[in-house]
């Protein structure tokens, strides 16, 4: 059985993109009907954004500090988010075609580099062929057993009946696979093969507990691993994901249970209710620093540590409103919970724009243009906090690879370490509205005699697994210190 999950992803920085928003070059031909480039983001409208304007900023994932780019889905569709496939085996002419992916593909890996696209695989669309081939041809059609067909008339575009088919959340418009008909999984595992051979690095699974087949997944395991051994397979699941993560089915999943944790501790009572309601959270108590390392000492015990060394942990994505939004505007709290984000086991996912202080409700409001534009409107302190962080995970192996031991975690205050044998790192974070001291201690600090703040180059001596002299740390804000051990 294959249990090894991907080796570089315990190295990387995710970036999810919204193709439709992030970027648009003037090299892509588009139609006529689009809405301006910043207007407020719709259900239905198209803004223009594709895969050659990816290419043209890529400047700035690297400067950034990015190796891996996660794009909801670019195949052929008809919605601006495009989890209503059309066509499987085509990237959207709107996007730039195959040609652009494959410019994608040899640019992102020329600099390093990974490509991880979204699978829809769970449903398709009224327009995806064999569908309509249903709605065409009725009971006559050659694939009535792709779909979960329940008589006729199918009621595709009548609102007001229930649809006469297997539905994700019962829309009209998104037909479920009937996962069981073999003509179904070689179709599936066909697409998920090819894109492979393409060139991707891996694929992001959407609603994929919904599939409720794991022989499925495992010979989609099997088909895409074949294609590239180092391939990611990463599920959305936004509960406990145990039975999936085996090793013989996915690596990992979008770490929604870390998300909740960090809502819950960074933002706290200051959350805007009324946006999280709009959420698959829906409601979430403030939590205060021991519940905070409870929560995720409870999500890493789920999984075996090879899984939660490749987690994508995540503080935002396109299925949720947007961090600061959700704070109310309160900088602080991005900021350390982003603090936190880079210095936890596990690969960071940062969604698009957050880096530079984009705000947005719900869908569509969290799914906004990225003001290429409007340069001004950046967040340039917090895009340089961004940066900072990365720049220092990237440079630290305990911080990638190290395992974590807790310190404290009492009252608005964490403090934890992570190890190697050659670099140990301590994390303070103090989420209160008061500056706080802290006396630490660990047995792991027997490894170091002195510890260095990575920003104001403040050290520490250390003596007898002690750090002399309480540690200060600012109301709502952090301190990383780094220091290589006396056997390195």
């Amino acid at each position: 059985m294959d249990m090894q999950t991907p080796d570089w992803v315990r190295d990387a920085i995710f970036y999810q993109i919204f193709p439709d928003r992030f970027a648009k070059s003037p090299r892509v031909r588009k139609p006529s009907g689009l809405d301006p480039w910043g207007a407020p983001p719709t259900h239905l409208g198209y803004q223009g954004g594709d895969l050659v304007g990816v290419v043209e900023h890529l400047d700035h994932l690297e400067s950034l500090g990015v190796d891996a780019i996660y794009f909801t889905p670019i195949f052929q569709s008809a919605s601006n988010h495009r989890y209503h496939t059309h066509d499987y085996e085509r990237v959207d002419p709107m996007l730039g075609g195959d040609a652009a992916l494959r410019m994608l593909l040899d640019a992102a890996h020329d600099r390093g580099m990974k490509v991880v696209l979204d699978g829809v695989f769970n449903h398709a669309s009224r327009g995806f062929f064999p569908f309509h081939d249903i709605l065409e041809n009725g009971e006559k059609s050659a694939y009535l057993d792709w779909f979960q067909i329940h008589g006729f008339p199918l009621n595709a575009y009548d609102h007001e009946a229930e649809p006469r088919y297997g539905a994700w959340w019962n829309l009209h418009a998104l037909p479920k696979f009937e996962i069981r008909t073999p003509a179904v999984r070689d179709y599936l595992l066909g697409v998920a093969r090819k894109w492979v051979d393409f060139g991707i690095d891996g694929w992001r699974l959407d609603v994929a507990n919904e599939i409720d087949d794991d022989d499925f997944w495992r010979e989609f395991r099997r088909v895409v691993r074949a294609g590239n051994p180092d391939a990611y397979i990463v599920g959305e699941v936004w509960h406990d994901a145990r039975r999936w993560l085996g090793g013989d089915m996915w690596d990992a999943v979008m770490n929604y249970l870390f998300t909740r944790a960090c809502i819950a501790f960074f933002i706290g009572e200051n959350v805007d209710r009324s946006e999280l309601a709009r959420t698959s959270f829906r409601t979430l108590d403030p939590i205060g620093a021991p519940a905070f390392r409870a929560a995720i000492e409870k999500v890493e015990g789920l999984y075996r540590p090879e899984v939660v060394a490749v987690q994508m942990n995540l503080l935002g994505s396109h299925d949720l409103s947007r961090f600061l939004t959700l704070a109310r505007g309160d900088e602080s709290a991005l900021r350390l919970a982003t603090l936190f984000q880079m210095t936890y086991t596990g690969a960071p996912s940062i969604y698009y724009g957050d880096e530079i202080g984009m705000t947005g409700g719900h869908d569509p409001a969290n799914r906004g243009a990225f003001p290429w534009d409007r340069p001004e409107s950046w967040n340039r302190p917090l895009l340089d906090h961004f940066r900072d962080l990365i720049r220092l995970r990237r440079s630290s192996v305990a911080l990638r690879r190290g395992g974590l031991d807790w310190i404290r975690a009492e009252g608005d205050a964490i403090a934890y370490l992570r190890h190697t044998p050659e670099e140990v790192a301590l994390v303070v974070i103090n989420t209160g509205l008061r500056e706080c001291e802290l006396a630490l201690a660990s047995p792991r600090l027997a490894a170091v005699a002195s510890l260095r703040d990575t920003v104001s180059g403040e050290t520490h001596a250390v003596e007898s697994s002690t750090v002399r002299g309480a540690v200060r740390v600012a109301a709502r804000s952090g301190r990383i210190f780094v220091s290589r051990t006396v056997d390195a």
